[in-house]
Protein backbone atom coordinates (compact mmCIF):
# COMPACT_ATOMS: atom_id res chain seq x y z
CA UNK A 1 0.00 0.00 0.00
CA UNK A 2 1.33 3.54 -0.59
CA UNK A 3 1.71 6.49 1.47
CA UNK A 4 -0.82 8.74 -0.26
CA UNK A 5 -3.25 5.82 -0.79
CA UNK A 6 -3.15 5.23 3.43
CA UNK A 7 -2.96 8.63 3.89
CA UNK A 8 -6.38 9.08 1.98
CA UNK A 9 -8.19 5.87 3.66
CA UNK A 10 -7.35 7.58 6.70
CA UNK A 11 -9.29 10.70 5.55
CA UNK A 12 -12.22 8.99 4.49
CA UNK A 13 -12.07 7.29 8.08
CA UNK A 14 -11.92 10.09 9.77
CA UNK A 15 -14.55 12.01 7.67
CA UNK A 16 -17.13 8.83 8.10
CA UNK A 17 -16.28 9.30 11.99
CA UNK A 18 -16.79 13.36 12.01
CA UNK A 19 -20.78 12.49 10.18
CA UNK A 20 -21.37 10.85 13.44
CA UNK A 21 -21.41 13.63 15.25
CA UNK A 22 -24.98 15.52 14.86
CA UNK A 23 -23.76 19.65 15.05
CA UNK A 24 -21.07 18.32 12.20
CA UNK A 25 -24.37 17.57 9.94
CA UNK A 26 -26.35 20.33 10.86
CA UNK A 27 -22.91 22.71 9.83
CA UNK A 28 -23.04 20.69 6.67
CA UNK A 29 -27.08 21.00 5.92
CA UNK A 30 -26.30 24.77 6.80
CA UNK A 31 -23.36 25.45 4.76
CA UNK A 32 -25.79 23.89 1.86
CA UNK A 33 -28.51 26.42 3.45
CA UNK A 34 -25.94 28.81 2.94
CA UNK A 35 -25.27 28.05 -0.22
CA UNK A 36 -29.31 28.27 -1.13
CA UNK A 37 -29.25 31.74 0.62
CA UNK A 38 -26.88 33.30 -1.08
CA UNK A 39 -27.85 32.31 -4.68
CA UNK A 40 -32.16 32.97 -3.58
CA UNK A 41 -30.88 36.49 -2.27
CA UNK A 42 -28.53 37.10 -5.15
CA UNK A 43 -31.24 36.37 -8.20
CA UNK A 44 -33.80 38.33 -6.08
CA UNK A 45 -31.48 41.31 -5.11
CA UNK A 46 -30.55 41.82 -8.92
CA UNK A 47 -33.08 40.19 -11.07
CA UNK A 48 -36.32 39.22 -9.75
CA UNK A 49 -37.44 41.90 -7.27
CA UNK A 50 -35.24 44.84 -9.67
CA UNK A 51 -38.57 46.75 -10.66
CA UNK A 52 -38.41 48.24 -7.20
CA UNK A 53 -36.07 51.12 -7.21
CA UNK A 54 -35.13 51.70 -3.75
CA UNK A 55 -31.91 49.22 -3.22
CA UNK A 56 -32.86 49.21 0.68
CA UNK A 57 -36.48 48.02 0.21
CA UNK A 58 -35.53 45.52 -2.46
CA UNK A 59 -33.39 43.83 -0.18
CA UNK A 60 -36.10 43.40 2.30
CA UNK A 61 -37.41 41.49 0.27
CA UNK A 62 -34.91 39.51 -1.41
CA UNK A 63 -33.89 38.96 2.33
CA UNK A 64 -37.01 37.65 3.54
CA UNK A 65 -37.36 35.45 0.26
CA UNK A 66 -33.93 34.19 0.63
CA UNK A 67 -34.26 32.90 4.98
CA UNK A 68 -38.18 31.23 3.82
CA UNK A 69 -36.67 29.11 1.21
CA UNK A 70 -33.12 28.42 3.06
CA UNK A 71 -35.01 27.35 6.21
CA UNK A 72 -37.35 25.06 4.22
CA UNK A 73 -34.13 23.07 2.73
CA UNK A 74 -32.68 23.05 5.97
CA UNK A 75 -35.68 21.77 7.85
CA UNK A 76 -35.74 19.27 5.08
CA UNK A 77 -32.46 18.06 4.91
CA UNK A 78 -32.01 18.45 8.73
CA UNK A 79 -34.85 16.15 9.26
CA UNK A 80 -33.65 13.37 6.56
CA UNK A 81 -30.13 13.37 7.65
CA UNK A 82 -29.61 15.49 10.70
CA UNK A 83 -31.81 13.97 13.49
CA UNK A 84 -33.41 11.20 11.02
CA UNK A 85 -32.81 9.14 14.08
CA UNK A 86 -34.78 10.91 16.15
CA UNK A 87 -37.83 11.42 13.44
CA UNK A 88 -37.96 7.44 12.94
CA UNK A 89 -38.67 6.94 16.89
CA UNK A 90 -40.82 10.05 16.90
CA UNK A 91 -42.56 8.19 14.02
CA UNK A 92 -43.08 5.13 15.51
CA UNK A 93 -44.53 7.00 18.63
CA UNK A 94 -47.01 8.77 16.16
CA UNK A 95 -47.72 5.45 14.79
CA UNK A 96 -48.92 4.53 18.45
CA UNK A 97 -50.75 7.22 19.07
CA UNK A 98 -52.83 6.57 15.78
CA UNK A 99 -51.62 9.84 13.97
CA UNK A 100 -50.40 10.49 10.63
CA UNK A 101 -47.07 11.22 9.51
CA UNK A 102 -48.21 14.69 8.57
CA UNK A 103 -49.18 15.44 11.39
CA UNK A 104 -45.83 14.68 12.60
CA UNK A 105 -44.10 16.24 9.40
CA UNK A 106 -46.51 19.55 10.66
CA UNK A 107 -46.07 19.51 13.82
CA UNK A 108 -42.22 19.73 13.53
CA UNK A 109 -42.04 22.15 10.86
CA UNK A 110 -43.79 24.59 13.01
CA UNK A 111 -41.15 24.08 15.58
CA UNK A 112 -38.30 23.88 13.83
CA UNK A 113 -39.81 27.07 12.56
CA UNK A 114 -40.56 28.96 15.85
CA UNK A 115 -36.99 27.52 17.06
CA UNK A 116 -35.40 28.95 14.30
CA UNK A 117 -37.18 32.34 14.32
CA UNK A 118 -34.19 33.64 16.95
CA UNK A 119 -31.98 32.49 14.35
CA UNK A 120 -33.91 34.32 11.91
CA UNK A 121 -34.39 37.53 13.15
CA UNK A 122 -30.89 37.58 13.76
CA UNK A 123 -29.56 36.85 10.53
CA UNK A 124 -32.15 39.31 9.21
CA UNK A 125 -31.45 42.12 11.55
CA UNK A 126 -27.90 41.50 11.55
CA UNK A 127 -27.43 41.40 7.66
CA UNK A 128 -29.47 44.85 7.54
CA UNK A 129 -27.30 46.18 10.41
CA UNK A 130 -24.25 44.76 8.38
CA UNK A 131 -25.11 45.82 4.90
CA UNK A 132 -25.13 49.29 5.82
CA UNK A 133 -20.78 49.03 5.99
CA UNK A 134 -20.16 45.59 4.23
CA UNK A 135 -21.50 44.37 0.75
CA UNK A 136 -25.30 42.96 1.32
CA UNK A 137 -23.12 39.32 0.16
CA UNK A 138 -20.65 38.79 2.81
CA UNK A 139 -22.90 40.83 5.79
CA UNK A 140 -25.61 38.30 4.90
CA UNK A 141 -22.19 35.69 5.36
CA UNK A 142 -21.59 36.65 8.87
CA UNK A 143 -25.34 36.81 10.38
CA UNK A 144 -25.62 33.31 8.88
CA UNK A 145 -22.47 32.16 11.17
CA UNK A 146 -23.69 33.98 14.33
CA UNK A 147 -27.15 32.62 14.09
CA UNK A 148 -26.48 29.22 13.51
CA UNK A 149 -25.33 28.12 16.99
CA UNK A 150 -28.61 29.22 18.62
CA UNK A 151 -30.37 27.55 15.53
CA UNK A 152 -28.74 24.34 16.46
CA UNK A 153 -29.11 24.50 20.27
CA UNK A 154 -32.87 25.18 19.80
CA UNK A 155 -33.99 22.15 17.13
CA UNK A 156 -31.27 20.25 19.30
CA UNK A 157 -33.24 20.45 22.33
CA UNK A 158 -36.92 21.62 21.23
CA UNK A 159 -37.50 20.73 17.45
CA UNK A 160 -36.28 16.97 17.05
CA UNK A 161 -35.23 16.10 21.02
CA UNK A 162 -36.49 13.26 22.75
CA UNK A 163 -39.59 13.51 24.65
CA UNK A 164 -40.53 9.71 24.67
CA UNK A 165 -44.43 9.59 24.50
CA UNK A 166 -45.78 13.23 24.86
CA UNK A 167 -45.57 13.48 21.21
Amino acid sequence: MTPSLDWQQQMLRLIEWLKGFRYIKFGLVGASGTVVNMLVLYLAQEHLFAAIADTRQRLYASLALAIAIATVNNFTWNRLWTWADRVQAAHERHVHLERTPWHLLASQFGRYALASWLGIGLQYGLTLWLSHSLHYLLANVIAIVVASVSNFLANDKWTFGHRGDKR
